[in-house]
């Protein structure tokens, strides 16, 4: 499977908040920070629209701008979804069958991890540890956890956040 690309939607009111936000920071000194963290507070990621935008209006490179955004953890150069779907792959839950489970996500949802539905009602992630060890395999969406998971049962669990 691979990775599509959600196509970037903004509205004209984003675009005029992040304008004025750069407008309002962009002589300070070690601006170019705080611009990016309010474009991504506004867009909630920062992909090249994005970052083109900045760079234009600051008349800072690309380059500089897609570097910082992928140094730092704090950015996201791809949407999230509104429910944040995620598979310990850490050892208890992987020995379980946690990446069988994460396939069948994948599966269900037509995405890959990392990935985010085209209506951007889900993200898909893996993590090493929940600490849920006792309770392995885990999958989580958004702040719930859901214990002793098996493939057949990611429809159902799917289906209380679609």
């Amino acid at each position: 499977m691979s990775v599509k690309a959600v196509p970037f939607v903004g509205t004209k009111e984003q675009e005029e908040a992040l304008k004025a936000a750069i407008a309002e920071l962009k002589d300070q000194p070690g601006s170019l920070m705080p611009v990016m963290q309010k474009a991504q507070d506004i867009y909630g990621y920062l992909p090249i629209e994005v970052q083109t935008m900045i760079s234009d209006e600051m008349n800072v490179p690309i380059e500089k701008i897609y570097g910082i955004a992928t140094f730092y953890a704090q950015f996201a150069l791809t949407p999230k979804g509104k429910h944040q779907v995620s598979v310990c792959l850490g050892t208890a839950c992987y020995v379980k069958g946690s990446q069988l489970i994460l396939d069948e996500i994948s599966k269900q949802l037509g995405i890959d991890e990392g990935g985010c539905t085209e209506d951007r009602n889900f993200s898909l992630a893996s993590c090493r540890c929940v600490g849920a060890c006792g309770l392995a395999p885990v999958m989580l969406v958004d702040d719930d956890v859901y214990s002793q998971m098996t493939p057949g049962r990611v429809e159902e669990v799917l289906a209380k956040y679609a």
